[in-house]
C-alpha cells in the first residue's frame, strides 16, 4: 500500500458523514415554490399548510406578528386567519428559522402578499433584523404607522422580540 494511502487509513469517517448531512438541504427546503391548504392559524405569523398531505409549519418572513398574550396578538392572528385560513396558498421559502420552520413569503390565488397584507394594516412589524434590506416592508410599516393602522392606533407598542425577552 502507498504511504499516502496508509497516512489516511486512521482517519474517522464521522466527521465527513456530518458535513455531508449539514450541506445536504431537507426535502421542505429544497423546495422554492409549491402550493399548499392552510389548515391552521397559529398566531399571527406562523400557520401550517398541507403539503404532500403533511402539515407544514410556515413562519411568515420579514414580519413579526404580537404574540399570545400580548396586546394586539390575538387580533393579529385572527387578521392572518381571515386571510389564509381554509385557502389554498403559494408559498415562496427562504429556508429555516432557528427553530425550524419554513420561512416564506405568502401569497393568495389572487395575489395577495400575505406578508405584506398584515404589515400594511399594522398588525405586524417588519422585522429588521431578519429582513434588512426589505424597503417595501419598511415603507408599509412606516404608512400604517402614520395613518395608525391596526396595532399603531394605540400609543404604546412593544415589539415582540422586546416582550419575548420580558417574558422569558
Amino acid at each position: 500500500m502507498p504511504s499516502t494511502l496508509r497516512s489516511y487509513r486512521h482517519f474517522p469517517v464521522w466527521p465527513l458523514g456530518v458535513i455531508l448531512a449539514l450541506l445536504t438541504p431537507s426535502p421542505a427546503a429544497a423546495v422554492s415554490d409549491y402550493h399548499g391548504l392552510v389548515v391552521s392559524v397559529l398566531d399571527g405569523d406562523t400557520i401550517e399548510v398541507l403539503h404532500k398531505q403533511h402539515p407544514e409549519r410556515i413562519r411568515l418572513s420579514g414580519i413579526d406578528c404580537p404574540e399570545k398574550g400580548q396586546a394586539y396578538g390575538h387580533q393579529a392572528k385572527q387578521a392572518t386567519s381571515a386571510m389564509v385560513f381554509g385557502k389554498e396558498v403559494l408559498l415562496q421559502t427562504y429556508g429555516r428559522d432557528r427553530s425550524g420552520h419554513i420561512l416564506a413569503d405568502v401569497r393568495l390565488p389572487d395575489g395577495t402578499h400575505v406578508n405584506h397584507t398584515l404589515v400594511k394594516n399594522g398588525w405586524c412589524w417588519w422585522y429588521r433584523r431578519y429582513a434588512p434590506r426589505n424597503t417595501e416592508l419598511a415603507r408599509l410599516e412606516q404608512t400604517a404607522r402614520e395613518t395608525k393602522q391596526g396595532l399603531w392606533v394605540s400609543p404604546t407598542h412593544i415589539p415582540p422580540w422586546e416582550w419575548r425577552k420580558r417574558t422569558r
